[in-house]
């Protein structure tokens, strides 16, 4: 088995905000035109980050999970794409967080089959957030 060519781990949001809002604004802002004022929500000092660093420490991939349990800001930079990268952040937040039962987010329709891979099953009907298709889903592993 190869070894991943990155690593990942909980950073706070103090420490580094201009990585993670870096990632962010290339992935959300720039190619999916989120409307920046959509994506500065003013939540982030109060969510736990984690981030995805290459072996040079190039930051590459992020996410957040609030203090309500809602997993979002998923991001992985365009060429570290389908590494697993996604996986490992999902699954950093996923360990990390105390009451597993309570954890949600709302998916962009075309990541739903990734979330639910992860555990995640779709709740309700499908609407839209920042003009991109989303539904609700809720951590229910499989025992």
């Amino acid at each position: 088995m190869n070894r991943p060519d990155y690593s990942i781990g909980l950073v706070r949001w103090q420490d580094a905000s201009d990585e993670l809002s870096a990632i962010r604004r290339q992935v959300f802002i720039d190619e999916q035109e989120v409307p920046p004022e959509l994506e500065w929500d003013g939540r982030d000092e109060a969510a736990v980050h984690v981030i995805a660093r290459s072996m040079e420490g190039e930051a590459i991939g992020t996410a957040r999970l609030l203090p309500e349990g809602q997993i979002g800001r998923m991001a992985v930079l365009q060429p570290w794409r389908k590494r697993g990268i996604g996986s490992g952040l999902l699954r950093c937040l996923i360990a990390h967080a105390g009451e597993k039962e309570r954890l949600f987010l709302n998916a962009q329709t075309s990541a739903e089959s990734f979330y639910r891979h992860h555990g995640f099953k779709a709740e309700g009907a499908v609407f839209m957030e920042a003009g991109i298709p989303h539904i609700r889903m809720r951590y229910r592993p499989s025992r």
